[in-house]
């Protein structure tokens, strides 16, 4: 009878745990579709020249849209941790995707600079941002034993989006023009976030050992278990300050580069227009295979190995781009390096926030540190238009590439070496010979 009950009850967890599985797995497939959609706001730039066209603009006045859409986004990340908090997860993803896609839909019917800067540029990116950093950290969440595989299966997802959406949306303006391609966009960006939002589930993290949650069935590996930090506990740690500095360095170098990677194939690598133009394309795959590789990677060797070898990378290759005569050889390789570099970057970095702060408050925390996209995005061609060119910008970046691989290899997590203190002490207080040795 025994045996029965045990097996039974055997067969009872095994269902369970392969339902938590299969369920955790779906989350990520919900993740993925709504990360697609959501990656879709990086294909802004073809849109530049068409809208000039149409309504006589100065494409540079246009192209100041994507500066306000990455900002808004990056701001947004600050009140999406308390915005999941009253409405819930999923009705905020899904608001946050109906947002999106009728600040595209609205923007197709503008005829002032000033609306589009509004619609296409803050209430767009306000709605992204709130959606992005809530449904990854609400991933990482569910895989606290493999967080940057699935940072970088959420991350990559974004930069695919971004991707296949060239094609997309250039077949879309190449048709109706790109007033009507503002309307058909916006509706493929509801569907897809919406819908992809019906699939995630919130996590709940709980104030429990790793050996319970293993138990449990939640796949979850035994490890040390961290203090649960809030922003205002995060903000009184000087790790806190040191990951800032480090994410905007690593977000200025990347976001530069997209935003004048074709102007630099032009004007330093003498290539033609064309086969400069496909250097974005490039960006935009090598991006992607960072975010997946070096997320994975960040597993095995560790997280701030990783952004210490992307850093050290990205400064050779930004020197190179500076002081070299440069070919078609050379121009590629140097911007696929730090294209993938800067992908990986953006990828392990919610991982690091979580392993440094704890899982509970990953969206609020992250969105403190995650200011540095934000203000890494305006960096960058500031300090080019104050300091005249790209061959000093490149030497600005290499120089804080170098300070921010400094940090990376000196930071530890918060009270690491006093909980290395206190086991010490307790080991010589349980070994009084070791303290005559």
């Amino acid at each position: 009878m025994k045996a029965a009950i045990s097996s039974a009850s055997s067969a009872s967890d095994s269902t369970m745990t392969s339902s938590i599985k299969m369920n955790r797995w779906l989350i990520v497939l919900g993740t993925i579709i709504v990360q697609m959609g959501l990656g879709t706001i990086y294909t802004w730039s073809l849109f530049n020249q068409p809208l000039a066209d149409r309504f006589g603009w100065d494409v540079s006045s246009v192209a100041i849209t994507f500066s306000i859409t990455s900002f808004a986004l990056a701001f947004s990340t600050l009140f999406a941790g308390r915005l999941q908090e009253r409405w819930g997860l999923q009705r905020l993803i899904r608001t946050a995707g109906i947002v999106l896609g009728l600040g595209l839909i609205l923007s197709s019917q503008v005829s002032s600079l000033t609306l589009l800067y509004l619609l296409a540029g803050f209430v767009v990116g306000f709605a992204d941002g709130t959606a992005y950093i809530t449904s990854l950290s609400n991933l990482i969440k569910w895989f606290p034993e493999r967080k940057g595989l699935i940072s970088g299966i959420s991350v990559g997802a974004f930069g695919t989006g971004s991707l296949l959406f060239k094609y997309v949306n250039s077949a879309l303006i190449g048709a109706v023009g790109p007033a009507q391609a503002f309307m058909y966009w916006g509706i493929i960006v509801l569907v897809l976030i919406t819908a992809g939002s019906f699939l995630i589930r919130e996590a709940v993290v709980r104030e429990t050992s790793p050996a319970a949650d293993v138990k449990a069935g939640t796949g979850v590996k035994p490890a040390e278990v961290r203090h649960e930090y809030t922003v205002k506990e995060m903000l009184r740690t000087k790790e806190a300050y040191m990951l800032f500095g480090i994410f905007f360095t690593a977000c200025m170098s990347g976001l530069y580069l997209i935003g004048i990677v074709k102007d630099i194939g032009v004007k330093l690598a003498g290539l033609d227009v064309a086969t400069a133009a496909n250097a974005v394309a490039m960006v935009a795959i090598f991006n992607t295979a960072g975010r997946i590789i070096l997320g994975a990677l960040s597993d095995k060797v560790g997280r701030m190995k990783v952004i210490a070898g992307a850093l050290l990378v990205t400064a050779v290759a930004v020197m190179t781009l500076s002081l070299v005569p440069l070919n078609f050889g050379i121009f590629f390789a140097c911007v696929a390096a730090i294209a993938f570099c800067f992908g990986g970057n953006i990828t392990v970095f919610p991982a690091i926030v979580a392993d440094y702060f704890g899982l509970k408050n990953q969206s609020k925390n992250y969105g403190i540190i995650y200011q540095g996209f934000g203000f890494g995005a305006l960096a960058g061609s500031f300090i080019s238009a104050l300091l005249g060119g790209f061959h000093i910008t490149f030497i600005v970046i290499a120089v804080l590439c170098a300070v921010s691989l400094l940090m990376a290899l000196m930071i530890t997590p918060p009270g690491s070496n006093r909980r290395t203190r206190t086991a010490q002490k307790k080991q010589m207080q349980l070994n009084p010979s070791s303290r005559a040795s």
